[in-house]
């Protein structure tokens, strides 16, 4: 039997890809961008709301761990993406109508849950479309795209709780964009029933494929340790979004408005540090600990100015992370193994930002100094450790 080919060319793949994501993002970076005031609702402590969104990133992350792996072994990527959105685009209307600390936590954690089972099958199909236009700029484009709809949502949150909407409203309306982002994932399907037919060189011998099954090149675990460390001194916006309204900063309502900054300063920084990827590789990665490093010290500030830009300064960080971190995945494993590398990358990843967000949230209740010096040192380690990966690089 004939392969079906694509019915778009691959560039439109992503960019259809992207509205979709976009969309999705729009119902979940929306929740996301106001879930440390909403907790905080429940009675929830800074140290529980970074514990609650640090399980949360690492049940988006550790979670790939299986469901990457899945992926390869199936071979059958669809599905399993379109299972993802569903429970994330049913879980976060559901939050409306969520009544303890307890129930809200669970229905977070079932987003994420969504997240952990779609990204490594989409990341799949889209690593195959990136062998035409280029690993950088497919995931770059992709997450500037994607990047849309966490501006858009985070907004239109803002502009709800400004009208004198409840939080629980704002959550229970995101199903609209929710109910869209099935319907574009379901015309796409349609479309491109076999994205791996945008790169030929995918197809390889099942003995080829049992030969590669026993591990992952060493150069990926030394990438995914400086990932790691990375995240140990990454503060999720939860925990940010938190100091901003305890300290009384600003209103509740301009929360999400500096979430869309930050995230609209993520989608431009994910098509920059794309191309710059494509050009220099792993080296434009030393900026990351730098951002990182200086995120606690704006954010956790009581002026606003600072804030904002410590805002925007923890968005570009996310960009990079977002893009240029798959896209070095995609790199530095075969394609027999995509799929089991971005789940272990993503679980070692995740692991290590449940630590850190949970560690930040604690170390902010002993003193926002004593956050920001601890910071500052893991991600000199980072440094340290993003020198034997930028070595082993140049020398292949």
């Amino acid at each position: 039997m004939t392969a079906r080919q694509p019915a778009v060319s691959a560039i439109k793949f992503i960019a259809w890809f992207g509205l979709v994501s976009a969309l999705g993002d729009f119902v979940y970076e929306g929740a996301r961008s106001v879930i440390g005031p909403f907790l905080a609702m429940f009675g929830a402590s800074a140290a529980t709301v970074g514990l609650v969104t640090g399980i949360g990133e690492a049940v988006a992350l550790v979670f790939r761990l299986f469901t990457g792996p899945f992926s390869d072994r199936t071979g059958r990527p669809w599905p399993q993406t379109i299972l993802g959105y569903a429970l994330t685009m049913i879980c976060v209307p559901l939050m409306a109508i969520s009544g303890s600390l307890a129930g809200a936590a669970a229905l977070y954690n079932g987003e994420r849950f969504g997240k952990a089972v779609r990204s490594p099958s989409r990341d799949t199909m889209l690593a195959h479309a990136s062998s035409v236009v280029g690993v950088g700029r497919a995931f770059g484009l992709h997450e500037a795209l994607d990047q849309s709809g966490a501006i858009i949502g985070p907004l239109v949150i803002a502009a709800i709780i400004a009208g004198g909407g409840s939080l629980k409203l704002s959550f229970a309306l995101l199903a609209v964009p929710g109910a869209a982002s099935l319907l574009v994932l379901a015309r796409l399907r349609r479309a491109v029933p076999e994205p791996e037919l945008y790169d030929p060189a995918a197809s390889v011998s099942e003995s080829k494929k049992l030969r590669l099954e026993a591990h992952l090149p060493r150069l990926f675990w030394l990438y995914s340790a400086f990932s790691a460390a990375t995240m140990l001194g990454f503060a999720t916006w939860a925990v940010l979004a938190y100091h901003l309204v305890h300290r009384h900063v600003v209103s509740a309502s301009m929360v999400p408005v500096l979430y869309a900054g930050a995230m609209a300063a993520a989608a431009i920084a994910a098509l920059v540090f794309g191309r710059i990827y494509d050009r220099y590789g792993f080296r434009g990665l030393l900026v990351l600990p730098v951002l990182a490093a200086v995120v606690p010290v704006l954010s956790f500030s009581t002026a606003v100015a600072a804030v904002a830009v410590g805002a925007v300064v923890w968005g570009v960080a996310m960009g990079v992370h977002d893009s240029t971190m798959r896209a070095a995945v995609t790199d530095l494993v075969p394609r027999e193994r995509r799929g089991a590398g971005y789940g272990v990358f993503t679980a070692v990843y995740g692991i290590a930002w449940l630590v850190g967000a949970a560690g930040i949230g604690w170390l902010y209740e002993q003193g926002i100094g004593v956050t920001e010096l601890a910071v500052c040192i893991v991600q000199v380690v980072a440094l340290v450790l993003l020198i034997p990966v930028l070595k082993e690089k140049a020398a292949a």
